[in-house]
């Protein structure tokens, strides 16, 4: 057998034996799991390929999984959907016992909404904050409070993002409620209501951040963490902000769709992505923090993650989000398109 032929056999071979398969992942677009160099180390690594498909918000994720039994191997779900992922049958347990970097995920994490009955229904990935950020073209120092969203001094260079679970859960911030119990709804409408002379404009996705901000059409606007380190280092002059009301934190898990017929090979492929190897890498070009605590520790001082994310202070100020029931989801979705309809 010549050379190539043995590393062509051996790379057709995974854990336990199992012949190479084409795997394909469901995610966001740009989010970690679709970086060529990753992927293609992966491939070389297993011999396993690797194919995306990208949604746009949560519930087109879900949509997908439903429609498409058997279409996707491996998923990224918010945990605070996966609950309701596991329960419509969507997404199965899965086997951590032969990854080699479950261990170093950070227990704290282990012990949330990506844990089941004692069944890990999501592997603890990445975690980070919805907050803003600011263009520090229009700031001489960074404002400490989420009240500059309503300062007259930025009318018409605001910007949210157009999502109603987001922008009900920052008005509960600027009312100093808890976003995961919000008392008074009418109180939030009332403060979104004031804020919409504000708006310049909607944002849907991160590429629409960076236009807007590129252009100089924004002074601050909702962001997320992970994405602010992204657009900082592209060279666009922005500054991530946590102010004194807090933020919203949430944690992605990547979860195995219960209809996968390659589940050894979807699995190889987390255990690859929560790898702190590639991690810090990652850091390098704008992830999100890591659930991985050897790849939080493993990261450069002066790392984003490391510096804000990695803060005492900070993290006494965050609240990680809830799921949240459809019955919440629809009251949200229709004060948020009410509102938008009478500006």
């Amino acid at each position: 057998m010549t050379k190539r032929l043995l590393l062509t056999s051996l790379l057709a071979l995974t854990a336990g034996g199992a012949m190479a398969d084409e795997i394909r992942v469901l995610n966001w677009q740009g989010y970690g799991t679709d970086l060529d160099w990753a992927t293609e180390a992966f491939t070389e690594a297993t011999g396993h390929s690797v194919v995306h498909e990208y949604f746009t918000s949560e519930q087109e994720m879900l949509t997908k999984l439903r429609t498409n039994p058997g279409a996707y191997d491996v998923v990224l779900i918010n945990a605070a959907f996966t609950r309701q992922a596991k329960d419509e049958g969507l997404i199965g347990p899965i086997d951590t016992s032969g990854m080699k970097n479950f261990d170093t995920v950070s227990e704290s994490f282990k012990e949330g909404e990506l844990v089941i009955d004692g069944d890990v229904y999501g592997v603890p990935w990445t975690w980070g904050l919805t907050s803003f950020a600011i263009n520090t073209n229009a700031f001489e120092d960074a404002p400490d409070t989420i009240q500059v969203f309503w300062d007259p001094a930025h009318e018409g260079r605001v910007s949210i993002r157009d999502d109603a679970l987001e922008a009900v859960q920052f008005g509960a911030l600027a009312t100093g409620q808890d976003v995961n119990e919000i008392t008074d709804l009418d109180v939030v409408e009332a403060k979104l209501a004031e804020l919409m002379p504000q708006i310049r404009t909607f944002w849907s996705s991160e590429n629409d951040w960076n236009q807007f901000m590129a252009a100089g059409e924004l002074d601050v606007a909702t962001y997320w963490s992970g994405s602010a380190a992204r657009s900082a280092d592209m060279g666009l002059p922005v500054q991530f902000v946590v102010p004194k009301e807090g933020a919203v934190a949430w944690l992605d898990g990547l979860s195995v769709p219960d209809s996968s017929t390659k589940k050894e090979a979807a699995v190889a492929f987390i255990d690859w992505m929560i790898d702190p190897e590639f991690y810090v890498k990652w850091d390098a070009e704008g992830a999100p923090a890591s659930a991985n605590a050897a790849a939080a520790e493993a990261l450069p001082d002066d790392s984003f993650n490391k510096q804000v994310l990695g803060d005492p202070e900070v993290v006494m100020r965050i609240q990680f989000q809830d799921p949240v029931d459809d019955a919440t989801r629809e009251k949200y979705l229709a004060l948020w398109q009410g509102l938008k309809a009478r500006q």
